[in-house]
């Protein structure tokens, strides 16, 4: 028979509550958390068991999703989805066609859309922006820019720049990538509070402090 001497005894008891309160603070941290004190935004992220997340964004009649992973190290939640691609448009075409300037056009079977995408053609440190009509066109009376740069106004986090390989080129064709619309997390960290945990927005204005509530 083996004896188990007191210190021995409170020092597995003291291991055994600390494991269950740290698996206890894990699992209360699974279940869903949502924006707060933003009007007229709905937002909120779910945090999974298996240690997967879904975040959700909704803002009149704009729906945006994410997903990812997370981990909690201390008092933070941290959230990784998967590598954001280079681009949320991809060229379709692009050649020489009659007449002067140059011609932008964005298809997709959505026609609603399509009046949303700013277009810009860049030429050493001249920029000109013009917004593409009802048919996703948009025509500039200039010829052989540097650089095409595309943004789509409905989610408008970043431009997505194509280099011009062919000067004589003044046709060109773009469509949406089917990722344009979804959120993307790189190491964003949330620190824990009482009623959940608070931090940046992916979608919401940059170094301001949000709060998600369970």
């Amino acid at each position: 028979m083996f004896l188990i001497r007191p210190l021995a005894i409170g020092l597995i008891i003291c291991l055994m509550a600390g494991k269950s309160v740290a698996q206890s603070s894990k699992k209360t941290m699974t279940g869903e958390y949502y924006l707060s004190g933003v009007r007229e935004v709905g937002s909120g992220i779910k945090l999974n068991a298996d240690s997967t997340f879904d975040f959700f964004f909704s803002y009149g009649a704009l729906d945006r999703m994410g997903q990812g992973t997370w981990k909690q190290q201390g008092k933070q939640i941290i959230l990784n989805s998967r590598p954001r691609p280079p681009r949320d448009f991809a060229l379709v075409t692009s050649r020489t066609v009659p007449g002067t300037g140059l011609t932008i056009r964005i298809v997709d079977p959505n026609k609603q859309i399509l009046r949303y995408v700013e277009c810009a053609i860049k030429n050493g440190k001249a920029i000109q922006r013009e917004m593409t009509n009802s048919d996703g066109q948009v025509h500039f009376t200039q010829q052989a820019p540097e650089a095409i740069s595309l943004r789509f106004e409905l989610c408008p986090d970043r431009y997505s720049v194509f280099s011009i390989t062919n000067p004589a080129h003044n046709y060109f064709e773009f469509r949406f990538e089917p990722w344009i619309a979804e959120a993307f997390f790189e190491n964003v960290t949330y620190t824990l509070s009482e009623t959940g945990f608070e931090g940046p927005h992916p979608l919401l204005e940059p170094g301001k402090t949000y709060s998600f509530e369970h």
